[in-house]
């Protein structure tokens, strides 16, 4: 913190008001409602087990968010349960992305271009998403932000075109920049699409050989520190095999970013050999984007999730055309270039506050597990059976078991723990048809009309044709997503 020197007042460090206004952001409507979706709920049920439980799974399936798993076990045990604990991670990884993303711009383009890129980041609508989400991804983004402001430190610092410091001077941060490539690997493999986005730098900044071999090296070692998760992921390939071939209407929203993210970098006039915010950003966000599409290609893989950390680049050439502005108005109009970053935000607000507001209601997810475990607690009695199609909707009750106490899961044949799964394992459909006859009156969890998609699965299909020929409706309940039907034997 320094004093400036017309008003001695403190002058706050560029990267402080952007954690505050993300923080703030994370923390308005952080509960959503009370609820809960289907990608949260894997989250919360895994970490609510064991750590040698979670290990065992992990040999089964999920292995690609391991390392997430254990961090959120930690958390729930220190913590407790709860919506805050799932999401606070998120809110506080992004407020370090959006410090990473200023220190950037104000590096790269100034003060003004890091704070207004700071204050960008969690503005985008992709990141709003994210920002209260109980998953890895914004995690990623904090290491993605924290390893390019390495890099852009050790170019800066003289290890690009010019010379500059000694090597062994930089050995720690190459090792740190590695270091947070391998966590954000960790986390989700992907992430390391950043490596050839950084290479891209390198090249737009015409770096020295020696350097370009440090790079090299690290981005070796973190690749190689991360293969065996890789690999072993691999075998776990049906868990992305719902996502759907990529087409031709997926590519238009890579397509609106990267216009936008060039026209920003033209305002910014980048030049080849040059560190500017245009060669560190456009590649942060073009490259992991048709590094995504490229991969869909062999099997679709086409998430934004997966490449979330890209919009601090978007975030970083947004700030840096602000910043361009405000300087091209200074010297006629210098009360007025001071108001550009400041009106800009204010706009953008206004602008993005009905997606604001939507991003932090319950109908911004497919489903809610918490709000059908509530239907599931007031028409359920004891004694009565209950059965989930998919099997994949029982972790409305891992998530909420108190609201299905007294009920029979019929078709369980192993719990998710018991047989270190995500779901658990289910008995044989002839065995599902036996118990259902036997019961009086079963509770059908499943999804919601809007939602619903045929399930292939042997086994629900036995649930629905046994309900269907021997039960009647006795109740219909449909709420956020998801759908409680009672039935009763005729």
């Amino acid at each position: 913190m320094v004093f400036h020197p017309r008003t001695a007042l403190p002058r706050l460090p560029v990267w402080l008001p952007p954690v505050l206004w993300t923080t703030g952001l994370g923390l308005w409507g952080l509960s959503r409602q009370d609820s809960v979706w289907r990608d949260e709920a894997a989250t919360w049920q895994v970490a609510g087990r064991s750590a040698g439980d979670i290990w065992a799974m992990l040999g089964n399936v999920d292995a690609v968010h391991g390392l997430y798993y254990l961090l959120m076990h930690g958390l729930f045990e220190v913590f407790g349960p709860g919506t805050a604990t799932l999401r606070l991670p998120s809110v506080l990884a992004v407020a370090a992305a959006s410090a990473c993303t200023a220190l950037l711009g104000d590096r790269l383009a100034g003060r003004r271009a890091g704070l207004a890129a700071g204050f960008a980041l969690p503005l985008l609508p992709a990141v709003q998403f994210h920002l209260q989400e109980g998953r890895p991804y914004a995690l990623v983004a904090a290491g993605a932000g924290l390893s390019t402001l390495l890099l852009v430190s050790l170019l800066a610092d003289g290890a690009g075109a010019e010379g500059g410091r000694p090597g062994r001077r930089r050995w720690p941060r190459w090792t740190a920049y590695a270091l947070a490539v391998l966590v954000c690997a960790l986390l989700n493999w992907l992430s390391l699409l950043i490596l050839p986005a950084h290479a891209a730098t390198l090249w737009w900044t015409g770096a020295r050989r020696a350097v370009v071999a440090r790079w090299a090296a690290a981005a070796a070692g973190a690749a190689a520190g991360a293969l065996p998760l890789v690999l072993f992921s691999r075998s776990q390939s049906d868990q992305v095999s719902w996502i759907p071939p990529l087409t031709w209407h997926m590519m238009i929203g890579p397509a609106v970013l990267l216009a936008v993210g060039g026209l920003c970098a033209a305002a910014d006039r980048p030049r080849a050999g040059r560190l500017s915010a245009a060669a560190v950003g456009l590649p942060l966000l073009a490259v992991p984007q048709l590094g995504l599409i490229g991969l869909s290609l062999a099997q679709p893989l086409f998430l934004e999730r997966y490449v979330l950390f890209g919009m601090l680049g978007l975030a970083l050439l947004v700030g840096a055309a602000l910043g361009a502005g405000a300087r091209a108005l200074a010297p006629r109009f210098p009360r007025a270039s001071a108001l550009v970053v400041p009106a800009v935000v204010a706009a953008a607000v206004l602008a993005l506050l009905p997606q604001s507001l939507a991003k932090r209601s319950p109908a911004s997810r497919v489903d809610d597990v918490l709000a059908v475990a509530g239907e599931v607690a007031r028409l359920g009695r004891p004694g009565d059976a209950v059965v989930f199609v998919p099997a994949a909707r029982r972790d409305t009750a891992l998530v909420s078991p108190g609201a299905f106490a007294g009920l029979v899961d019929v078709a369980l044949e192993r719990g998710p723990a018991e047989s270190a799964t995500l779901k658990g394992e289910e008995a044989d459909p002839a065995r599902i048809r036996a118990a259902l006859l036997e019961q009086r009156r079963v509770l059908l969890v499943t999804d919601a009309a809007r939602v619903a998609k045929p399930s292939g699965a042997a086994r629900d299909a036995a649930k629905a044709k046994v309900l269907a020929e021997h039960f009647a409706v006795v109740a219909d309940r449909e709420v956020r997503g998801r759908r409680v039907t009672v039935y009763e034997h005729r």
